[in-house]
């Protein structure tokens, strides 16, 4: 996935317009928004349009995207491919098909990947920002940290898969005592705490803090 945002800055964004369907049979999981199909005898890469899905090394939230995208489109699976245009790496981006559920719409209802606001021509904008608004409301995958783990455009850029945060600059100081998870009381106050700067509660860099509170 390393590459998306450049790679989709250079579809046209209304591709819908031109979009073909077909169907597909699935060949393998590359990651949460990337698949292989056989299409018409042709092996085809498949990027899913309008979605950004957390990077392999956002863990675990990579990980659990990439298991949502293999439960969803296992396989041996018959998927309809709609939207034919090419990124700059070859790959065809579209939505995915399989019987009534439009799985690239399906991965936001669950939390799996955000909505690529700046890509949505040719998707249905209403349906996947509501999506995402209902599972940040409850809470779901890549939304159990407050305000949402680093969204992956970010972290491509920064390199790191700590949440993001809305506090003003002005709180983001250097916090000026520090807490021991034993003494936070909560797995909510914990994340609390990691938004405000106190790092060191995520030992092991996954995004998350105080995992034993889970």
């Amino acid at each position: 996935m390393a590459g998306g945002g450049i790679a989709l800055s250079l579809i046209v964004s209304t591709w819908t317009s031109s979009a073909s369907a077909g169907a597909a049979t699935v060949l393998s999981i590359g990651d949460g928004d990337t698949l292989t199909v056989n299409e018409a005898g042709r092996r085809t890469t498949i990027r899913l349009a309008c979605i950004d899905a957390p990077e392999t090394a956002q863990r675990p939230y990579g990980g659990s995207s990439r298991t949502a995208l293999q439960a969803l489109t296992p396989v041996g699976a018959t998927v309809m491919v709609q939207g034919n245009k090419k990124d700059r790496y070859g790959r065809t981006v579209a939505e995915i098909l399989r019987g009534s559920t439009n799985v690239n719409l399906e991965l936001i209802r669950r939390g799996d990947a955000f909505v690529y606001r700046q890509y949505l021509g040719g998707c249905d904008r209403n349906a996947y920002l509501s999506a995402e608004k209902q599972a940040e409301s409850s809470r779901l995958g890549v939304w159990s940290v407050p305000g949402g783990i680093t969204r992956p455009w970010d972290w491509r850029r920064g390199g790191s898969s700590r949440p993001i945060s809305t506090t003003p600059p002005a709180s983001r100081s250097k916090p000026s005592s520090r807490y021991r998870c034993a003494d936070v009381g909560s797995w909510a106050k914990a994340q609390e705490l990691l938004k405000q700067g106190h790092t060191y509660l995520d030992g092991d860099r996954d995004g998350e803090a105080c995992e034993s509170f889970r």
